[in-house]
């Protein structure tokens, strides 16, 4: 029997939606929830009878044609048209686990009853989250206002029998999935398809996604760098406590006191060395992997506050007695925060092939970390495939919300362009990942060549990485090593460290 999370109005955390999709919780409605979507849609049925006039999306069309007023036997013709209209999608498909995050984003924003939607609407969608029919979504498509209107279109097109799904591991017509399950495609009713439309779960969802890695991977880069440490012969004055207390930026003090952990009890670390200073890449690693954890931090709270928020629109206030025509679908606060994101993600890949470099120089060791350099080019070519990911970061890494271009015929005259943040700060984790591997890869080769022994932590990591990579003597294909580093990676636990 599977735990189960019910969806309120109460916070919604990272550590709790990683905790829902590490235990396969299945979710339910709170009876808040159910009360505050019935109490809406009650509400908002009476004011289409007793009101005449125009309400935006709700007995109007959409965009530029929100001065169209449309009939009452056509309202669901409108809506079933809008999500048909909508579903542009291009581009690769979203993957499975990022659209498993929309479905959850979509149900808690929906459950706070400020959309007007059906109670059946949000239990199909609980349906299909519950049995793993997760609707194709392609990437491309969202300008991040409006809501993520072409996703979001892709998503809801199984509502009503159309469209494709992810099901027992292949693609098919989400009619035939209904029909397995005796569901009938739904009927939407007034305002159901602004409500699934209007939003911002395709960026939210990549943005939940790109933080749990992100934490993930800055938990990594700060043991890998360690490693390096302790490889390239450092010193341990620059993560000395004093060093920080006078700058105290939390993410520096963080770093610093990180490092003092995993290399304590390092033989290496102790030794007196002869170099005075080391390369910026190992003296700075407090200042700068402590920028990005501070930078991981500031885009959580904003992520934080967007995902236990009401995105579409119009809003509907039962209380106030007021449907209320906003600008809570634009992405801003979302597109700057993935930007900002994947900045600092790429500057730990930055840093890191900087220490890839120092390692392979032969300043502290021998040329290319191999034993006859020239007969054999060991380390060489791993430095370039890590600066050529690097350099691809760079380039993915240039803002994509400082552009925007007029849709809608001028009414949608400003948008974030969040989606395209989203989707290329996925990649920007996919490259860090790999150079972060490499990094592992020539600091464990690295170390093999110290007389002493580095930390009790970092020699356990090395022995269970070496059952999957081996000291490279001569010269290998070194393509599947690495790899096989990506892959320890993902699955090695970090224990303590695991969480930056």
């Amino acid at each position: 029997m599977r735990d189960c999370h019910y969806i309120s109005s109460s916070v919604l955390d990272l550590e709790e939606i990683q905790e829902i999709l590490d235990q396969n919780m299945s979710l339910a409605l709170s009876d808040e929830a159910v009360l505050n979507i019935e109490r809406a849609r009650k509400y908002l049925d009476t004011k289409m009878k007793e009101n005449k006039t125009p309400i935006y999306g709700i007995n109007t069309g959409f965009g530029s044609l929100c001065n169209v007023k449309i009939s009452s036997e056509n309202l669901t013709q409108l809506q079933e048209n809008l999500v048909m209209s909508h579903a542009c999608g291009t581009g690769e498909k979203v993957s499975a686990p990022i659209v498993k995050l929309m479905l959850l984003l979509k149900i808690q924003s929906l459950g706070y009853g400020h959309s007007g939607v059906s109670l059946q609407t949000v239990k199909r969608l609980i349906d299909f989250y519950n049995e793993d029919i997760l609707p194709v979504i392609y990437s491309q498509g969202s300008l991040g206002a409006s809501g993520d209107l072409a996703p979001l279109a892709h998503l809801s097109l199984p509502l009503i029998g159309k469209g494709e799904v992810y099901f027992e591991g292949e693609i098919v017509p989400a009619e035939e999935v209904l029909k397995k399950y005796d569901w009938e495609p739904l009927k939407l009713q007034s305002k159901e398809g602004l409500a699934l439309l209007n939003g911002t779960q395709f960026m939210s969802g990549h943005g939940i996604y790109a933080l749990l890695k992100a934490y993930k991977l800055s938990a990594w880069a700060d043991v890998i760098g360690a490693l390096s440490v302790d490889a390239y012969d450092c010193n341990m004055s620059p993560f000395d406590e004093l060093v920080h207390m006078v700058r105290p930026h939390r993410g520096q003090v963080k770093t610093a006191e990180r490092f003092r952990k995993i290399l304590e009890g390092s033989e290496i670390a102790k030794q007196t060395k002869q170099n005075v200073q080391d390369p910026y890449s190992f003296r700075c690693i407090p200042q700068v992997h402590g920028a990005s954890k501070d930078t991981i931090d500031f885009v959580h709270k904003s992520f934080k506050t967007e995902i236990n928020s009401v995105t579409d629109n119009p809003n509907i206030f039962v209380d106030a007695d007021k449907i209320i025509s906003g600008g809570n679908f634009h992405g801003q606060p979302l597109a700057l925060a993935l930007d900002y994101l994947a900045i600092a993600m790429a500057e730990l890949g930055n840093i890191s092939e900087r220490r890839i470099y120092q390692l392979v120089s032969g300043l502290r060791g021998p040329a290319f970390l191999v034993d006859a350099p020239g007969l054999n080019s060991g380390f060489m070519i791993p430095q370039y495939t890590a600066a050529s990911i690097v350099s691809q970061n760079k380039q993915l890494c240039t803002p994509a919300s400082i552009d925007s271009i007029v849709s809608s015929n001028g009414q949608e005259d400003h948008v974030s362009m969040g989606a395209n943040a989203a989707t290329k700060m996925i990649k920007v984790l996919e490259n860090l990942e790999s150079i972060l591997a490499i990094e592992l890869y020539n600091a464990s080769q690295a170390l093999s060549y110290r007389k002493y022994k580095t930390s009790p932590f970092l020699q356990e990591l090395v022995a269970e990485f070496r059952k999957e990579v081996p000291l490279v003597k001569e010269d290998v294909v070194m393509a599947p090593f690495i790899q096989k580093a990506k892959e320890f990676i993902g699955n090695y636990q970090l224990g303590e460290f695991s969480f930056a």
